[in-house]
């Protein structure tokens, strides 16, 4: 899914005033239907984006900072929240990266279930690229470093090494419900409610 980034609108004469530790406001930005456009990463805009998303009039204002933007002839609180006045669609098909091939697996090596994070995890060829195996979505999977030096340029079934689970292509939904698995390490109070209130309840 891709947001779409406001340019610069601000109206004539109205300059906002600059002031320090506002890098640390960032909004919250929602689709139409109050969903995140993406939960990892989290789909966040800066706080000169956001005001400038709220001048132009593309996005309503649903929670705010206690921070306070001055220009020459008013003042308002920074925004922690907004959604989009025009829903954006989600893409149907995933772009086949490195980043999105984690992401479906959970950073979690496809051998021995071990997880890690991006900067530390290899990515493995089921079937060797120099034995026919090509790069897609069915034949790469998130692998350690020790089980990618483990298998190394063998078949699965020549060193006993079967995915865990078999690979194939995502959706966008998947991948996003994956990613709600891993929040970052920072949420402001205002983003808990919009980020968790289409959690399946248990009943009991």
């Amino acid at each position: 899914m891709v947001a779409p980034h406001p340019t610069d609108g601000r109206r004539k004469g109205e300059t906002v005033m600059l002031a320090a530790g506002f890098e640390r406001c960032p909004a919250l930005v929602l689709n139409a239907d109050f969903r995140p456009l993406s939960y990892f990463p989290l789909s966040l805009w800066s706080w000169q984006e956001a005001v400038k998303a709220v001048f132009m009039e593309r996005v309503n204002v649903l929670s705010e900072y206690d921070r306070v933007v001055h220009s020459p002839s008013i003042e308002f609180k920074l925004p922690s929240v907004i959604s989009l006045k025009e829903y954006v669609p989600a893409n149907r098909r995933p772009a086949f990266t490195r980043f999105n091939v984690f992401l479906r697996d959970k950073f979690t090596c496809q051998y021995c279930g071990h997880p890690g994070c991006a900067e530390e995890l290899p990515f493995d060829h089921v079937v060797p690229r120099s034995r026919g195996g090509r790069a897609s979505w069915q034949n790469v999977v998130t692998a350690c470093s020790p089980c990618n030096l483990r298998k190394g340029n063998r078949l699965p079934h020549r060193c006993g090494m079967q995915p865990r689970r078999r690979p194939d292509e995502p959706n966008s939904y998947q991948l996003q419900e994956n990613g709600r698995s891993f929040p970052p390490n920072y949420l402001h109070e205002s983003w808990h409610d919009f980020l968790y209130w289409d959690t399946e309840l248990e009943i009991g």
